[in-house]
C-alpha cells in the first residue's frame, strides 16, 4: 500500500478518481459527511456497521433456526393467550349476573378444568414469589 500525504496526491495517482463525475460525487459525499465527521458522529455509524457485521458473521444456520423457533414459540404463546383471554371475557360477559364467591368455589369443586386452570395460576404465582424472594437476597461475592 502506498503512503500518500494529501488527498490531491491520492487523486493524482489513482486513475479511477481522475474522472470528473467521480470527483463531483466525492465532493457531494464529503459535503454530506462533514457534519458527521466534525461531530464524531460517523464513529457511531461505523461501530453499528461493525456490530451488524459481527452478528451476520456469527449467524450460522443453527443459530438462525434457534431464533426462528424462539420467535415461533413466542408468537404462538401470545396468540394462544390472547385467544384464551378473549374467549374467557366473552363467556364472562354473557352471564347476566356474575356468580357469587360460593358459586365460584362450588364450580372449582365440580369442574376439573377449572381446578387445573387455578393450579396453573397458583404455580405461576409461586414461581413469581420465588423470583421476588431470590431478587431480595444479597448478591454473593465472587
Amino acid at each position: 500500500m502506498k503512503n500518500y500525504t494529501s488527498v490531491q496526491e491520492v487523486v493524482k495517482n489513482s486513475p479511477e478518481l481522475a474522472n470528473e463525475a467521480t470527483l463531483d460525487g466525492l465532493a457531494d459525499l464529503i459535503e454530506k459527511l462533514a457534519p458527521l465527521l466534525q461531530g464524531r458522529r460517523l464513529h457511531n455509524i461505523v461501530d453499528l456497521l461493525a456490530a451488524t457485521s459481527d452478528v451476520v458473521e456469527m449467524a450460522d444456520e443453527e443459530m438462525v433456526n434457534k431464533l426462528m423457533a424462539l420467535y415461533e414459540n413466542a408468537v404462538g404463546t401470545a396468540w394462544s393467550l390472547g385467544n384464551t383471554l378473549r374467549h374467557a371475557s366473552l363467556l364472562a360477559g354473557q352471564e347476566d349476573e356474575p356468580p357469587s364467591l360460593w358459586q365460584t368455589l362450588r364450580r372449582f369443586s365440580k369442574d376439573e378444568d377449572a381446578r387445573r386452570g387455578l393450579n396453573v395460576v397458583v404455580n405461576v404465582l409461586t414461581l413469581l414469589g420465588k423470583q421476588a424472594s431470590d431478587a431480595a437476597q444479597p448478591m454473593p461475592e465472587d
